[in-house]
């Protein structure tokens, strides 16, 4: 990808907390107009990279632009042409849900009489007349992306954006991520929702103890893992000369197993020589290719992480951040 039609470019993060060390020489690169999954376990330095891009941290060292601005200088000039959804919304309680919106929209320039925020209202079935104390975890997550996504944000910084909506808002989220990248919006989606990340993202990239791992498209990540193959031969089949077989079994005149997916054309040859009568394959899915990633070490010990900074008292959506709005 070219650098210049990126909307993130992240390159050789570093960022510490006293001895602890959140970012480690990340790099990250969003293209235009493209759904970008960011993937990693809690304290991978997911958070602290989506705190850095929104202006609200200073980096240790690297280069991260937005917009072609740094964050951290330009922090409002970027917040006027991206909105953010947290994974934990939390409102000013005396506020209703129509209210915050139409703060959340004022801070990004958007007139509260945009038909999207209507239309948005209706689709989240959120009644925006309540007091934000009143709401549930799922009503207030609601507000926040009824606000992000009214109006037509340049880039949408979405982090577990889902959390607290059940299925049938879920999807209505997914519709209408869809809807805003087609009409031109990027999009930024840290979530733990696999399956959300696979229908959504183009592209992934996947981060561990501060640094990236693992940065293509699922079609191009797929490299990282195992085929799973189940096929019925006439004969028995030799399968010893199969590169990476180790994992396949044969039963009679059955195999099955998983093989790298280098050695399918070697494996199909077998088959055919013992008599191939039934081939299914499965490509590996997203949340196999993650675990792929953070499989168990040789020692047998799966890898530890290390942990970001430590949480800050819940500030109201826009609350506190030099400045920057939420949304």
């Amino acid at each position: 990808m070219n650098a210049s039609d990126a909307v993130i470019v992240a390159d050789g993060l570093m960022k510490s907390f006293g001895k602890t060390e959140a970012l480690r020489g990340l790099n990250l690169e969003v293209s235009a107009d493209e759904v970008h999954g960011f993937l990693g376990p809690n304290g991978a330095g997911k958070s602290t990279t989506i705190r850095a891009l929104l202006g609200q941290l200073r980096l240790n060292a690297g280069t991260l632009k937005v917009f072609g601005l740094d964050p951290w200088a330009d922090a409002v000039a970027i917040h006027h042409r991206l909105a953010y959804v947290p994974g934990d919304v939390a409102l000013w309680p005396n506020l209703t849900g129509g209210e915050v919106i139409d703060l959340l929209l004022g801070l990004r320039g958007v007139p509260v009489q945009d038909k999207s925020r209507a239309e948005l209202i209706e689709r989240y079935d959120l009644d925006p007349r309540k007091k934000g104390r009143t709401y549930s975890k799922g009503n207030r997550q609601k507000v926040a992306l009824v606000a992000a996504l009214a109006g037509e944000p340049e880039l949408l910084v979405l982090d577990e954006p889902t959390s607290g909506l059940d299925p049938l808002m879920e999807d209505v989220f997914r519709e209408c991520v869809r809807e805003r990248v087609a009409a031109g919006t990027t999009v930024l989606l840290s979530s733990h929702i696999l399956s959300e990340v696979e229908q959504l993202c183009d592209r992934v990239t996947i981060i561990r103890e501060g640094t990236t791992v693992e940065s293509g498209s699922l079609a191009e990540l797929r490299h990282l893992t195992r085929t799973k193959v189940h096929a019925v031969t006439v004969n028995p089949a030799d399968i010893s000369a199969v590169p990476g077989a180790e994992d396949l079994l044969v039963s009679g005149m059955t195999v099955s197993g998983t093989v790298p997916a280098h050695s399918l054309g070697a494996l199909a040859s077998a088959l055919g020589s013992a008599g191939l009568t039934s081939l299914e394959t499965a490509l590996p899915s997203l949340e196999e290719l993650f675990r792929d990633v953070y499989a168990v070490g040789e020692s047998g010990a799966r890898r530890t992480h290390r942990g970001e900074e430590p949480e800050s008292p819940d500030n109201p959506v826009g609350g506190r951040h030099r400045g920057a709005p939420t949304s």
